[in-house]
């Protein structure tokens, strides 16, 4: 098909919708829930991305902090949202940022809060006769 008669909006689907956002930065969202801001360098057919520049952002309730991680490859299965950031834009919860090492205690401290209180619910689900089918070779109580 000759693109030259087709308007110049013509659109791309799945992952080529990308080749706009190259050297552009982006949050990158992983499936095990981190999220990284980089550059996007560089992109292949199976959505394998090359970040620049990269530093894991960690939050833990409105305070913040970023930890440098340089380049950074990411398999395209483990992305799980791409999203350009507009940092003319304010935002519209106020964060805060700490030092490497607050965040780091505080996500510890947050994670153990979530297994006390997943503990509690799968207590009370075992206590109701409901069957917990999360890990069948964890021991319950």
């Amino acid at each position: 098909m000759n693109l030259s008669m087709v308007d110049d909006d013509f659109y791309l689907s799945g992952i080529a919708t990308l080749v706009d956002d190259i050297d552009k930065q982006l949050m990158i969202i992983l499936r095990d829930g981190r999220t990284l801001i980089a550059f996007l360098r560089s992109l292949d057919q199976f959505g394998n991305l090359v970040l620049h520049q990269a530093f894991e952002r960690i939050c833990v309730g409105q305070q913040y902090a970023d930890i440098p991680r340089g380049l950074f490859v990411i398999r395209g299965e483990n992305v799980l949202l791409i999203g350009e950031l507009d940092f003319r834009k304010p935002l519209r919860i106020p964060l805060y940022e700490v030092t490497i090492e607050e965040i780091l205690k505080l996500q510890k401290q947050d994670l153990e809060k979530k297994q006390r209180i997943e503990k509690l619910r799968q207590k009370a689900m075992l206590e109701h006769g409901l069957i917990d089918e999360g890990n069948p070779i964890e021991e319950h109580y």
